[in-house]
């Protein structure tokens, strides 16, 4: 079994294409590991905000089967793969890591690069996986995120997933 990390997005319809999105890896996954959800700027591009998160899994599939299941899922879902690459997306979901693997496997580049660059990306990771290793650089994820400085806005969010609070607005 392989330990993978996915990031999911979403700046359309945002709270239900999230939960579309957890409610297929629910199925698909025997355990979810998932972050809070974070609402953060468009990066890229003039946009309404993004929710975003990041869930751990452990599977059997290799990276084709889960690059495959994901970009169906977010076919099945109104992502538009016709549009500039930053634009707005009903569902945007991408394979961060997949245990250990560095470089192309199966036409995905791991670890994905924007773990090191995206606040939005890097806190959630660093909330479900402090002490995990970036494959690459060798640091702790939940370091990479106390080192992280570049000014990306982001902030927790109430969300609810099948009946249960998965994640809490910070409190003001």
């Amino acid at each position: 079994m392989a330990r993978v990390y996915i990031s999911i997005g979403s700046n359309i319809d945002r709270e239900c294409n999230i939960t579309a999105a957890l409610d297929a890896l629910d199925v698909w996954f025997d355990r979810l590991l998932i972050s809070s959800v974070y609402e953060s700027e468009s990066v890229g591009f003039d946009g309404t905000p993004f929710y975003n998160l990041v869930v751990g899994v452990d599977t059997a599939l290799t990276v084709a089967e889960l690059s495959a299941r994901f970009k169906q899922l977010e076919a099945d879902n109104g992502r538009r793969r016709d549009v500039p690459k930053f634009s707005a997306r009903t569902l945007d979901l991408d394979i961060l890591t997949y245990d250990n693997e560095v470089g192309s496997v199966d036409g995905v580049e791991l670890p994905r690069g924007e773990i090191l660059k995206n606040a939005f990306v890097l806190l959630p990771l660093a909330e479900i996986a402090p002490a995990d290793v970036h494959p690459v650089c060798g640091k702790r994820y939940e370091a990479l995120w106390q080192g992280y400085d570049r000014d990306q806005k982001l902030w927790p969010v109430d969300f609810t997933w099948q009946g249960r609070l998965i994640s809490r607005a910070a409190a003001s």
